[in-house]
C-alpha cells in the first residue's frame, strides 16, 4: 500500500529514487490551475455569486501568472463570457470546484523535468464523513492534466488532498494528525508508514505534525487553513486571542508544536501571527439559496465557518488573500505584505468562497516551473 507506483515513464520505483521532489509554493510558477464552480448544493444561487469570486481570483493571479480554469461542459460559454481573455478556459469536468484537493501535486526534477502525483480522493472521508457523492470526475483530473501537460504521473494508492500538505521545498513538510490520521482516509495506517510515503513520493525529509487544523474545517483540519510555510524557516499561523474560542487552544497547541522543532536543515522556526477573522457563520439568506441533497454536506443557518487568512495564494508577482471581516482584513493584509516584500499582496472578497466550505488557497493549485540545469 505504502509504495508509490507509476503509471507512465519513466519507469521504475517511487518519485524521490528517481530525483523528483515537490518544491515550495513560493518557488517560480508556470501557471495556475482552477476548476469553475457550480454546484448547487455547494454554492447557493446557482453558484452565480461564487462564479463571481472565482472570477476576481483568477483576475488577481493572472497578473502574475497564466491561469487555466477547468469548466464542465455545460457552463463553458459561461465561464469563457465571464472569465477575462488572458485566462484560459478548457474543459475538464469536475465534481465541484477544489482543484487543491482533486487537482495534481507536482514535483520538479534538477534536469528540468515536471511530473505530477495523483492520490487517491474520496471527497474529504467518503461514506464516513465525506462532502458528496460521486466523486468520480474529480478522480479523473489528475490524469487529465497530466495528459495535456505531456508529463508523467505518478499513482499512488494513498488517499490525500492537497490542501493536507505543505512544504518549505528545503525537506520539510506541515501537516495535521486530524487530517492526514484520520481513519476516513487510510483506514489502519500509521504515522510511521504514512511519513513513508510522504519522503518516498515528494522527496521530503521530516514531517511537522500539527495536532488540529481550524475549528470546524470540514476538511477534517486541513493544514493549509491554519499553518503555512511562508519561506524556508518561517511560516504564518492563524492566531486566536479570544479565550472562550475554541480556535484559541488549537492555535496555542500549534504554536507550541513549532516553538519546540526544527525543519529539515536543522532550523528554529520563526513563526508569524494572523489573526483569526470573525468568527464567522452563515447567515439565512445565504442558507436559503443552497439545493439540499441528502448526499451532500448541508449548510444551515448559524453554522460557523472556518474562516482563515492563512489561506491565501502565492503568486510570481503577487498574493492573492481572502478579505473576510473588515475589523481584521487590514491588519492581515499589512502582516502579509510584510512577509512577501517582493510581492503585492492583492485582496479579494471572498465570503463567497467559504460559503462553499474553503477560500482562496483551496480553489487553486500552482504548476512549478520547468528550471533547466
Amino acid at each position: 500500500m505504502n509504495q508509490p507506483l507509476i503509471d507512465s515513464p519513466p519507469a521504475g520505483s517511487s518519485p524521490r529514487a528517481q530525483g523528483f521532489a515537490m518544491p515550495a509554493e513560493f518557488a517560480p510558477h508556470d501557471a495556475c490551475w482552477m476548476l469553475w464552480p457550480q454546484r448547487p448544493d455547494t454554492w447557493r444561487y446557482g453558484a452565480k455569486p461564487a462564479q463571481q469570486a472565482f472570477v476576481e481570483v483568477a483576475t488577481a493571479i493572472a497578473e502574475s501568472e497564466p491561469v487555466y480554469v477547468g469548466v464542465n461542459d455545460d457552463q463553458y460559454e459561461n465561464a469563457r463570457h465571464q472569465l477575462p481573455p488572458q485566462v484560459r478556459v478548457v474543459e475538464i469536468s469536475s465534481n465541484d470546484a477544489w482543484m487543491r484537493d482533486v487537482g495534481p501535486t507536482f514535483l520538479t526534477h534538477p534536469d528540468g523535468r515536471l511530473a505530477v502525483v495523483d492520490w487517491q480522493f474520496n471527497a474529504w472521508g467518503g461514506l464516513d464523513g465525506g462532502l458528496y457523492f460521486p466523486w468520480d470526475k474529480d478522480r479523473r483530473i489528475r490524469t487529465k492534466i497530466a495528459e495535456m501537460l505531456g508529463i508523467p504521473r505518478f499513482t499512488v494508492p494513498v488517499v490525500l488532498e492537497g490542501g493536507a500538505i505543505h512544504v518549505d521545498g528545503e525537506g520539510t513538510l506541515l501537516t495535521t494528525e486530524e487530517c492526514l490520521l484520520n481513519p476516513n482516509r487510510n483506514p489502519g495506517m500509521s504515522r510511521e508508514a504514512m511519513e513513508r510515503v510522504l519522503r518516498d513520493t515528494l522527496g521530503i525529509e521530516r514531517v511537522i505534525w500539527l495536532p488540529r487544523g481550524c475549528y470546524l474545517d470540514e476538511t477534517d483540519g486541513h493544514v493549509d487553513n491554519l499553518c503555512c510555510f511562508v519561506a524556508p524557516g518561517e511560516v504564518v499561523l492563524t492566531w486566536c486571542d479570544d479565550e472562550d474560542d475554541p480556535q484559541h487552544a488549537i492555535s496555542r497547541e500549534a504554536l507550541a508544536v513549532l516553538e519546540s522543532t526544527t525543519d529539515a536543515r536543522g532550523r528554529k522556526l520563526r513563526v508569524h501571527k494572523l489573526p483569526q477573522p470573525g468568527p464567522l457563520f452563515i447567515e439565512e439568506d445565504e442558507a436559503s439559496g443552497l439545493d439540499r441533497l441528502n448526499s451532500s454536506h448541508p449548510r444551515r443557518p448559524g453554522d460557523r465557518m472556518a474562516g482563515s487568512y492563512v489561506n491565501f495564494y502565492v503568486g510570481n508577482s503577487v498574493v492573492v488573500m481572502p478579505l473576510l471581516d473588515p475589523a481584521h482584513d487590514e491588519q492581515a493584509h499589512h502582516i502579509l505584505q510584510g512577509l512577501f516584500p517582493g510581492r503585492r499582496v492583492m485582496g479579494v472578497p471572498a465570503r463567497e468562497i467559504l460559503l462553499g466550505g474553503g477560500n482562496i488557497h483551496c480553489i487553486t493549485q500552482q504548476q512549478p516551473k520547468r528550471q533547466l540545469p
